[in-house]
Protein backbone atom coordinates (compact mmCIF):
# COMPACT_ATOMS: atom_id res chain seq x y z
CA UNK A 1 0.00 0.00 0.00
CA UNK A 2 1.25 3.61 -1.17
CA UNK A 3 -0.58 6.28 0.21
CA UNK A 4 -0.55 9.69 -1.61
CA UNK A 5 -3.07 12.71 -1.97
CA UNK A 6 -5.62 13.62 -3.73
CA UNK A 7 -5.29 17.62 -3.34
CA UNK A 8 -6.79 20.80 -4.69
CA UNK A 9 -6.12 24.30 -3.62
CA UNK A 10 -7.95 27.53 -4.16
CA UNK A 11 -6.86 31.16 -3.42
CA UNK A 12 -8.44 34.67 -3.99
CA UNK A 13 -7.66 38.22 -2.90
CA UNK A 14 -10.96 38.43 -0.87
CA UNK A 15 -13.51 41.34 -1.17
CA UNK A 16 -11.51 44.91 0.11
CA UNK A 17 -7.75 44.15 -0.33
CA UNK A 18 -5.76 45.55 -3.44
CA UNK A 19 -3.38 42.31 -3.45
CA UNK A 20 -3.32 38.76 -2.17
CA UNK A 21 -0.41 38.01 0.11
CA UNK A 22 -1.31 34.72 0.45
CA UNK A 23 0.34 31.62 -1.05
CA UNK A 24 -0.21 28.22 -1.20
CA UNK A 25 0.38 25.03 -2.69
CA UNK A 26 -0.74 21.16 -2.55
CA UNK A 27 0.50 18.13 -4.31
CA UNK A 28 0.75 14.53 -3.87
CA UNK A 29 2.93 14.45 -0.67
CA UNK A 30 2.88 17.51 0.11
CA UNK A 31 0.88 20.81 0.79
CA UNK A 32 1.01 23.79 2.63
CA UNK A 33 -0.59 27.40 3.28
CA UNK A 34 1.28 30.82 3.85
CA UNK A 35 -0.82 33.81 5.16
CA UNK A 36 1.86 37.02 4.20
CA UNK A 37 1.76 40.10 6.62
CA UNK A 38 3.65 43.44 5.92
CA UNK A 39 1.69 46.40 4.69
CA UNK A 40 1.71 47.89 1.34
CA UNK A 41 4.45 45.88 0.17
CA UNK A 42 6.50 42.63 1.14
CA UNK A 43 3.28 40.13 2.47
CA UNK A 44 3.13 39.07 -1.01
CA UNK A 45 6.95 38.73 -0.88
CA UNK A 46 7.17 36.64 2.09
CA UNK A 47 4.52 34.09 1.55
CA UNK A 48 5.66 33.17 -1.76
CA UNK A 49 9.19 33.06 -1.40
CA UNK A 50 8.86 30.68 1.34
CA UNK A 51 6.15 28.39 0.15
CA UNK A 52 8.11 28.38 -3.28
CA UNK A 53 11.11 27.31 -1.22
CA UNK A 54 9.86 24.10 0.17
CA UNK A 55 7.53 22.82 -2.94
CA UNK A 56 10.29 20.61 -3.39
CA UNK A 57 9.69 18.79 -0.57
CA UNK A 58 6.72 17.38 -2.32
CA UNK A 59 8.34 13.81 -3.27
CA UNK A 60 7.74 10.15 -1.40
CA UNK A 61 11.41 9.92 -0.79
CA UNK A 62 12.38 12.74 1.39
CA UNK A 63 14.89 11.03 3.67
CA UNK A 64 14.03 12.29 7.84
CA UNK A 65 11.23 14.03 6.73
CA UNK A 66 10.57 15.63 10.11
CA UNK A 67 13.53 17.46 10.14
CA UNK A 68 14.36 18.27 7.13
CA UNK A 69 10.69 19.55 7.11
CA UNK A 70 11.70 22.08 10.26
CA UNK A 71 15.05 22.80 8.62
CA UNK A 72 13.63 23.54 5.25
CA UNK A 73 11.30 26.73 6.94
CA UNK A 74 13.75 27.54 9.10
CA UNK A 75 15.85 27.89 5.48
CA UNK A 76 12.77 29.74 4.21
CA UNK A 77 13.29 32.14 7.49
CA UNK A 78 16.79 33.04 6.72
CA UNK A 79 15.92 33.91 2.86
CA UNK A 80 13.63 36.27 4.33
CA UNK A 81 16.09 37.65 6.00
CA UNK A 82 18.41 38.26 3.03
CA UNK A 83 15.24 39.73 0.96
CA UNK A 84 14.75 42.54 3.49
CA UNK A 85 18.95 43.07 3.31
CA UNK A 86 18.48 43.60 -0.15
CA UNK A 87 15.71 45.35 -0.16
CA UNK A 88 14.78 47.77 3.08
CA UNK A 89 11.34 48.24 2.21
CA UNK A 90 10.59 44.70 3.00
CA UNK A 91 11.35 45.25 6.84
CA UNK A 92 8.58 43.77 8.95
CA UNK A 93 7.32 41.24 6.44
CA UNK A 94 6.54 38.04 7.75
CA UNK A 95 4.25 35.38 6.89
CA UNK A 96 2.59 32.32 8.69
CA UNK A 97 3.25 28.90 7.81
CA UNK A 98 0.84 25.16 8.11
CA UNK A 99 2.56 22.57 5.96
CA UNK A 100 2.00 18.70 5.69
CA UNK A 101 4.20 16.21 4.45
CA UNK A 102 3.22 12.62 3.99
CA UNK A 103 5.84 9.56 4.28
CA UNK A 104 4.74 6.34 3.67
CA UNK A 105 1.79 6.08 6.34
CA UNK A 106 2.98 8.82 8.50
CA UNK A 107 1.98 12.91 8.14
CA UNK A 108 4.48 15.31 9.66
CA UNK A 109 2.86 18.70 10.03
CA UNK A 110 5.11 21.86 10.48
CA UNK A 111 2.95 25.13 12.04
CA UNK A 112 3.33 28.99 13.16
CA UNK A 113 1.25 32.54 12.85
CA UNK A 114 -2.74 31.70 12.84
CA UNK A 115 -3.63 29.95 9.06
CA UNK A 116 -5.14 26.32 10.48
CA UNK A 117 -5.04 23.03 9.57
CA UNK A 118 -8.66 20.55 10.27
CA UNK A 119 -8.68 16.97 9.88
CA UNK A 120 -11.78 14.68 9.37
CA UNK A 121 -10.96 10.96 9.98
CA UNK A 122 -13.65 8.35 10.94
CA UNK A 123 -16.41 11.01 10.94
CA UNK A 124 -14.79 13.14 13.76
CA UNK A 125 -13.50 16.98 12.64
CA UNK A 126 -10.84 18.27 14.47
CA UNK A 127 -8.67 21.86 14.37
CA UNK A 128 -5.41 20.02 14.70
CA UNK A 129 -3.31 23.83 15.20
CA UNK A 130 -3.42 26.13 17.77
CA UNK A 131 -3.15 29.56 16.69
CA UNK A 132 -0.48 31.31 17.60
CA UNK A 133 -2.03 34.93 18.76
CA UNK A 134 -2.51 36.76 21.84
CA UNK A 135 -5.82 35.57 21.94
CA UNK A 136 -5.44 32.38 21.90
CA UNK A 137 -2.72 33.12 24.66
CA UNK A 138 -4.84 34.56 26.72
CA UNK A 139 -7.38 31.80 26.23
CA UNK A 140 -5.31 29.34 26.97
CA UNK A 141 -4.58 30.88 30.36
CA UNK A 142 -8.45 31.10 31.49
CA UNK A 143 -8.17 35.13 31.50
CA UNK A 144 -10.48 35.15 28.99
CA UNK A 145 -13.75 33.08 27.76
CA UNK A 146 -14.27 31.51 24.16
CA UNK A 147 -17.24 34.32 23.69
CA UNK A 148 -14.81 37.10 24.58
CA UNK A 149 -12.07 35.86 22.49
CA UNK A 150 -14.46 36.69 19.21
CA UNK A 151 -14.53 40.36 20.18
CA UNK A 152 -11.32 40.36 21.42
CA UNK A 153 -9.55 44.18 20.32
CA UNK A 154 -6.67 42.57 20.14
CA UNK A 155 -7.96 39.16 18.28
CA UNK A 156 -5.85 39.63 15.19
CA UNK A 157 -2.63 39.90 16.78
CA UNK A 158 -0.07 37.09 16.12
CA UNK A 159 3.00 36.01 18.65
CA UNK A 160 4.78 33.90 16.08
CA UNK A 161 5.17 34.15 12.30
CA UNK A 162 8.35 33.13 9.99
CA UNK A 163 10.13 36.72 8.55
CA UNK A 164 12.93 39.11 9.30
CA UNK A 165 11.82 40.02 13.35
CA UNK A 166 13.52 36.41 14.66
CA UNK A 167 16.23 34.45 13.32
CA UNK A 168 15.14 30.58 14.73
CA UNK A 169 11.29 31.57 14.89
CA UNK A 170 9.74 28.38 17.16
CA UNK A 171 7.79 26.27 15.09
CA UNK A 172 5.23 23.46 16.05
CA UNK A 173 6.09 20.20 14.92
CA UNK A 174 4.31 16.92 15.27
CA UNK A 175 3.93 13.26 13.52
CA UNK A 176 0.51 11.68 13.08
CA UNK A 177 -0.36 8.54 11.78
CA UNK A 178 -2.23 8.82 8.38
CA UNK A 179 -4.72 6.70 7.21
CA UNK A 180 -6.34 6.45 3.67
CA UNK A 181 -9.44 8.05 3.82
CA UNK A 182 -8.74 11.00 5.75
CA UNK A 183 -9.37 14.61 4.80
CA UNK A 184 -7.14 17.34 5.89
CA UNK A 185 -7.91 21.41 5.09
CA UNK A 186 -5.02 23.92 5.46
CA UNK A 187 -6.59 27.61 5.17
CA UNK A 188 -5.67 30.98 5.74
CA UNK A 189 -7.58 33.38 8.54
CA UNK A 190 -9.61 34.72 5.77
CA UNK A 191 -11.90 31.86 6.23
CA UNK A 192 -12.13 31.22 9.97
CA UNK A 193 -13.17 35.27 9.95
CA UNK A 194 -15.99 35.15 8.73
CA UNK A 195 -17.14 31.32 8.36
CA UNK A 196 -18.21 29.44 11.33
CA UNK A 197 -16.70 26.46 12.31
CA UNK A 198 -19.59 24.54 12.06
CA UNK A 199 -20.54 25.91 8.61
CA UNK A 200 -16.71 25.01 7.44
CA UNK A 201 -16.95 21.41 8.83
CA UNK A 202 -20.35 21.23 6.79
CA UNK A 203 -18.49 22.28 3.35
CA UNK A 204 -15.67 20.27 3.43
CA UNK A 205 -17.69 16.89 5.21
CA UNK A 206 -20.03 17.26 2.35
CA UNK A 207 -17.71 17.81 -0.25
CA UNK A 208 -17.44 14.76 -2.80
CA UNK A 209 -13.90 15.87 -3.66
CA UNK A 210 -11.08 17.98 -2.19
CA UNK A 211 -12.03 20.10 -5.70
CA UNK A 212 -15.61 21.05 -4.51
CA UNK A 213 -14.75 21.53 -0.63
CA UNK A 214 -11.92 24.18 -1.50
CA UNK A 215 -14.26 25.99 -4.17
CA UNK A 216 -17.12 26.42 -2.15
CA UNK A 217 -15.22 27.28 0.85
CA UNK A 218 -13.56 30.44 -1.10
CA UNK A 219 -17.19 31.22 -2.71
CA UNK A 220 -18.72 30.96 0.80
CA UNK A 221 -15.98 33.54 2.22
CA UNK A 222 -16.22 36.24 -0.90
CA UNK A 223 -20.32 35.12 -0.14
CA UNK A 224 -19.94 36.77 3.48
CA UNK A 225 -17.79 39.85 1.83
CA UNK A 226 -14.53 38.41 3.20
CA UNK A 227 -12.25 41.59 3.77
CA UNK A 228 -9.02 39.68 3.80
CA UNK A 229 -7.26 37.30 1.42
CA UNK A 230 -8.33 33.92 1.53
CA UNK A 231 -6.43 30.51 0.70
CA UNK A 232 -7.70 27.15 1.31
CA UNK A 233 -5.77 24.16 0.29
CA UNK A 234 -8.12 20.28 0.69
CA UNK A 235 -6.09 16.85 0.71
CA UNK A 236 -7.72 13.43 0.37
CA UNK A 237 -5.48 10.70 1.84
CA UNK A 238 -5.81 7.81 -0.70
CA UNK A 239 -4.09 4.59 -1.34
CA UNK A 240 -3.20 4.21 -4.80
CA UNK A 241 -4.52 0.79 -5.04
CA UNK A 242 -8.22 2.50 -4.16
CA UNK A 243 -8.39 5.39 -5.83
CA UNK A 244 -7.00 6.77 -8.90
CA UNK A 245 -5.17 10.80 -8.96
CA UNK A 246 -7.41 13.54 -10.29
CA UNK A 247 -8.36 13.40 -13.93
CA UNK A 248 -7.09 17.23 -14.09
CA UNK A 249 -3.23 16.50 -12.61
CA UNK A 250 -3.01 12.73 -14.48
CA UNK A 251 -2.06 14.16 -17.95
CA UNK A 252 0.84 17.03 -17.56
CA UNK A 253 3.26 18.27 -20.50
CA UNK A 254 6.77 18.58 -18.87
CA UNK A 255 8.57 21.10 -20.87
CA UNK A 256 12.83 20.67 -21.79
CA UNK A 257 14.81 22.76 -19.83
CA UNK A 258 18.08 23.72 -21.11
CA UNK A 259 20.98 22.81 -18.85
CA UNK A 260 22.63 26.07 -19.40
CA UNK A 261 19.79 27.91 -17.43
CA UNK A 262 21.19 25.83 -14.43
CA UNK A 263 24.65 27.64 -14.87
CA UNK A 264 22.55 31.09 -14.74
CA UNK A 265 20.49 30.23 -11.93
CA UNK A 266 23.89 29.32 -9.66
CA UNK A 267 24.31 33.06 -10.49
CA UNK A 268 21.27 34.54 -9.35
CA UNK A 269 19.56 35.53 -12.20
CA UNK A 270 15.33 35.86 -11.40
CA UNK A 271 14.55 34.91 -15.13
CA UNK A 272 16.31 31.22 -15.14
CA UNK A 273 15.31 30.93 -11.47
CA UNK A 274 11.65 30.95 -12.14
CA UNK A 275 12.23 28.84 -15.40
CA UNK A 276 14.04 25.79 -12.84
CA UNK A 277 10.78 26.20 -10.68
CA UNK A 278 8.39 25.69 -13.48
CA UNK A 279 10.31 23.00 -14.86
CA UNK A 280 10.72 21.27 -11.25
CA UNK A 281 7.31 21.48 -10.58
CA UNK A 282 6.01 20.35 -13.83
CA UNK A 283 7.74 17.16 -13.40
CA UNK A 284 4.83 16.16 -10.95
CA UNK A 285 1.39 16.95 -10.51
CA UNK A 286 0.41 19.50 -8.21
CA UNK A 287 -1.49 23.07 -7.55
CA UNK A 288 0.26 26.32 -7.18
CA UNK A 289 -1.89 29.75 -6.34
CA UNK A 290 -2.14 33.68 -4.87
CA UNK A 291 1.10 35.50 -4.73
CA UNK A 292 3.09 32.43 -5.30
CA UNK A 293 1.37 31.36 -8.66
CA UNK A 294 1.99 35.23 -9.93
CA UNK A 295 5.27 35.49 -8.70
CA UNK A 296 5.98 32.35 -11.10
CA UNK A 297 3.79 33.16 -13.96
CA UNK A 298 4.68 36.97 -14.20
CA UNK A 299 8.30 37.42 -12.17
CA UNK A 300 6.64 40.79 -10.82
CA UNK A 301 7.70 39.71 -7.12
CA UNK A 302 11.93 39.41 -6.18
CA UNK A 303 10.81 35.74 -4.65
CA UNK A 304 14.50 34.14 -4.91
CA UNK A 305 17.88 35.24 -3.53
CA UNK A 306 20.82 34.01 -5.18
CA UNK A 307 21.78 31.32 -2.33
CA UNK A 308 18.21 30.35 -2.96
CA UNK A 309 18.63 29.77 -6.45
CA UNK A 310 21.58 27.86 -6.20
CA UNK A 311 19.94 25.28 -3.98
CA UNK A 312 17.24 25.35 -6.31
CA UNK A 313 19.64 24.14 -9.15
CA UNK A 314 21.43 21.75 -6.86
CA UNK A 315 18.02 19.96 -6.12
CA UNK A 316 17.18 20.20 -9.36
CA UNK A 317 20.70 18.35 -10.50
CA UNK A 318 19.82 15.49 -7.79
CA UNK A 319 16.85 14.51 -9.22
CA UNK A 320 17.04 15.06 -13.06
CA UNK A 321 15.95 10.99 -14.34
CA UNK A 322 18.61 10.92 -17.16
CA UNK A 323 22.75 10.62 -16.04
CA UNK A 324 23.75 11.90 -19.77
CA UNK A 325 21.56 15.13 -18.78
CA UNK A 326 23.16 15.08 -15.09
CA UNK A 327 26.54 14.96 -16.55
CA UNK A 328 26.01 17.59 -19.09
CA UNK A 329 24.30 19.99 -16.43
CA UNK A 330 27.66 19.38 -13.84
CA UNK A 331 29.75 20.28 -17.21
CA UNK A 332 27.92 23.91 -17.43
CA UNK A 333 28.18 24.80 -13.74
CA UNK A 334 31.99 23.70 -13.53
CA UNK A 335 32.87 24.95 -16.97
CA UNK A 336 34.86 28.56 -16.48
CA UNK A 337 34.10 31.57 -19.18
CA UNK A 338 37.49 32.81 -21.28
CA UNK A 339 38.95 35.61 -19.66
CA UNK A 340 40.09 38.27 -21.99
CA UNK A 341 43.15 39.66 -20.87
CA UNK A 342 43.77 43.39 -21.99
CA UNK A 343 46.01 45.88 -19.97
CA UNK A 344 43.06 48.60 -20.34
CA UNK A 345 40.17 47.22 -19.43
CA UNK A 346 40.27 47.27 -15.54
CA UNK A 347 41.15 50.81 -15.56
CA UNK A 348 38.68 51.62 -17.75
CA UNK A 349 36.05 49.78 -15.82
CA UNK A 350 37.08 51.01 -12.87
CA UNK A 351 37.14 54.97 -13.61
CA UNK A 352 33.57 53.74 -15.27
CA UNK A 353 32.55 52.02 -11.73
CA UNK A 354 33.58 55.25 -9.60
CA UNK A 355 31.70 57.56 -11.93
CA UNK A 356 28.56 55.04 -11.70
CA UNK A 357 28.87 54.76 -7.77
CA UNK A 358 29.16 58.43 -7.18
CA UNK A 359 26.34 59.38 -9.36
CA UNK A 360 24.01 56.48 -8.06
CA UNK A 361 24.75 57.67 -4.28
CA UNK A 362 23.00 61.12 -4.87
CA UNK A 363 20.42 59.66 -6.83
CA UNK A 364 19.85 57.02 -4.45
CA UNK A 365 20.04 59.92 -1.54
CA UNK A 366 18.00 62.20 -3.17
CA UNK A 367 15.11 59.55 -3.50
CA UNK A 368 15.70 58.52 0.11
CA UNK A 369 14.41 62.14 0.73
CA UNK A 370 10.91 61.74 -0.83
CA UNK A 371 10.48 58.15 1.24
CA UNK A 372 8.34 58.15 4.58
CA UNK A 373 8.79 55.29 7.47
CA UNK A 374 6.82 55.12 10.79
CA UNK A 375 9.32 54.13 13.62
CA UNK A 376 9.94 55.10 17.28
CA UNK A 377 11.83 58.27 18.51
CA UNK A 378 12.35 58.39 21.96
CA UNK A 379 9.92 55.94 23.07
CA UNK A 380 7.28 57.37 20.98
CA UNK A 381 5.41 56.57 17.44
CA UNK A 382 7.37 58.84 14.97
CA UNK A 383 6.97 59.80 11.38
CA UNK A 384 10.32 59.88 9.94
CA UNK A 385 10.81 61.10 6.14
CA UNK A 386 13.70 59.74 4.63
CA UNK A 387 14.32 55.33 4.93
CA UNK A 388 15.10 53.59 8.33
CA UNK A 389 18.33 52.39 7.76
CA UNK A 390 21.80 54.88 8.20
CA UNK A 391 24.81 54.76 5.62
CA UNK A 392 28.01 54.44 7.52
CA UNK A 393 27.34 58.23 9.70
CA UNK A 394 25.29 59.65 7.13
CA UNK A 395 21.86 59.89 8.78
CA UNK A 396 19.06 58.85 6.13
CA UNK A 397 16.13 60.13 8.02
CA UNK A 398 14.69 63.09 10.86
CA UNK A 399 11.65 63.58 12.49
CA UNK A 400 8.85 64.79 10.98
CA UNK A 401 5.85 64.35 13.58
CA UNK A 402 6.30 63.13 16.63
CA UNK A 403 3.05 61.65 18.55
CA UNK A 404 2.36 61.30 21.77
CA UNK A 405 1.88 57.22 21.33
CA UNK A 406 4.35 55.28 23.73
CA UNK A 407 6.00 52.17 22.53
CA UNK A 408 4.96 49.76 25.44
CA UNK A 409 0.75 50.72 24.72
CA UNK A 410 0.95 48.63 21.24
CA UNK A 411 0.89 45.28 20.76
CA UNK A 412 4.12 42.93 21.08
CA UNK A 413 4.30 42.21 17.08
CA UNK A 414 3.68 46.08 16.28
CA UNK A 415 6.09 47.20 18.60
CA UNK A 416 8.68 44.56 16.96
CA UNK A 417 7.18 46.18 13.01
CA UNK A 418 8.09 49.99 14.65
CA UNK A 419 11.46 49.16 16.01
CA UNK A 420 12.47 48.11 12.54
CA UNK A 421 10.77 50.61 10.43
CA UNK A 422 7.32 50.24 8.78
CA UNK A 423 8.09 52.06 5.03
CA UNK A 424 5.62 53.71 3.33
CA UNK A 425 4.86 54.75 -0.17
CA UNK A 426 3.83 58.62 0.55
CA UNK A 427 3.32 60.57 3.43
CA UNK A 428 -0.16 60.88 3.19
CA UNK A 429 0.32 56.67 4.04
CA UNK A 430 2.45 57.09 6.54
CA UNK A 431 -0.19 59.50 8.81
CA UNK A 432 -2.73 56.81 7.91
CA UNK A 433 -0.30 54.12 10.00
CA UNK A 434 -0.57 56.59 12.71
CA UNK A 435 -4.13 57.39 12.81
CA UNK A 436 -4.53 53.07 13.05
CA UNK A 437 -1.59 53.23 15.86
CA UNK A 438 -3.27 56.27 17.88
CA UNK A 439 -6.25 54.02 17.71
CA UNK A 440 -4.89 50.41 18.51
CA UNK A 441 -3.26 52.36 21.16
CA UNK A 442 -6.31 53.97 22.44
CA UNK A 443 -8.35 50.38 22.40
CA UNK A 444 -5.78 49.01 25.21
CA UNK A 445 -7.37 51.74 27.42
CA UNK A 446 -9.34 51.28 30.65
CA UNK A 447 -12.53 52.52 30.24
CA UNK A 448 -13.39 55.48 31.81
CA UNK A 449 -16.68 55.17 33.60
CA UNK A 450 -18.56 58.47 34.63
CA UNK A 451 -18.47 59.83 37.91
CA UNK A 452 -21.15 59.08 40.56
CA UNK A 453 -23.78 61.05 41.22
CA UNK A 454 -23.85 62.56 44.58
CA UNK A 455 -25.30 61.24 47.37
CA UNK A 456 -27.94 62.49 50.16
CA UNK A 457 -28.03 60.60 53.34
CA UNK A 458 -29.68 61.33 56.30
CA UNK A 459 -27.20 63.30 58.80
CA UNK A 460 -27.18 62.87 62.87
CA UNK A 461 -30.13 65.26 62.57
CA UNK A 462 -32.27 62.84 60.74
CA UNK A 463 -31.69 65.50 58.02
CA UNK A 464 -30.28 64.67 54.52
CA UNK A 465 -26.70 65.97 54.06
CA UNK A 466 -24.81 66.05 50.34
CA UNK A 467 -22.16 63.47 50.93
CA UNK A 468 -18.59 64.47 50.57
CA UNK A 469 -15.56 63.50 47.83
CA UNK A 470 -14.21 61.69 51.04
CA UNK A 471 -17.59 59.52 51.59
CA UNK A 472 -17.76 59.09 48.39
CA UNK A 473 -16.81 55.18 47.23
CA UNK A 474 -13.04 55.08 45.65
CA UNK A 475 -12.61 53.89 42.37
CA UNK A 476 -12.76 55.46 39.20
CA UNK A 477 -11.74 52.96 36.62
CA UNK A 478 -11.05 56.41 34.65
CA UNK A 479 -8.25 57.09 37.19
CA UNK A 480 -6.03 54.27 37.00
CA UNK A 481 -5.19 54.53 33.73
CA UNK A 482 -1.97 55.30 32.50
CA UNK A 483 -0.98 59.28 31.90
CA UNK A 484 -0.45 58.54 28.17
CA UNK A 485 -4.12 57.27 27.98
CA UNK A 486 -5.07 60.61 29.17
CA UNK A 487 -3.27 62.23 26.66
CA UNK A 488 -4.67 60.84 24.12
CA UNK A 489 -7.82 60.84 24.90
CA UNK A 490 -7.52 64.73 25.42
CA UNK A 491 -8.32 64.33 28.97
CA UNK A 492 -5.30 66.66 29.78
CA UNK A 493 -3.97 69.59 27.80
Amino acid sequence: MALYFDFAAHSDVGCVRRKNDDSGYAGRHFAVVADGMGGHVGGDVASASTVLDLVHLDRPDVEEPNTILADEIQSANIILNELVEQNPKLSGMGTTVSAILLEGSKLHLAHIGDSRAYRLRDGEWEQITKDHTFVEKLLAEGRITEDEAKIHPHRNVIMRVLGDSDASPELDMSVIPATAGERWMLCSDGVNAVVSEEETEEIVRSAATPREAADRLVERTLELGSPDNVTVAVVDIVDDADKPLSEEFSNIEIPTLDTGQIEVARGGDLAANQALLRHAMANRPHELVGAAQLATESGQIPIVTQRSGERRAAALLQHRSSERERQLALAALDEEPPRRRFAWVLPTTLVVLVLILLTGGYLGYAWTQTQYYVGVHKGKVTMFKGISQDLGPIKMSSVDTESKIPLEALPEYTQTQLKSGIATQSRKDAQQIMHDVRITAQQSCPVVAPAPPDVVAPDSSGKGSQSSPENAQDGNPGDEAPEWCHELRGDVE
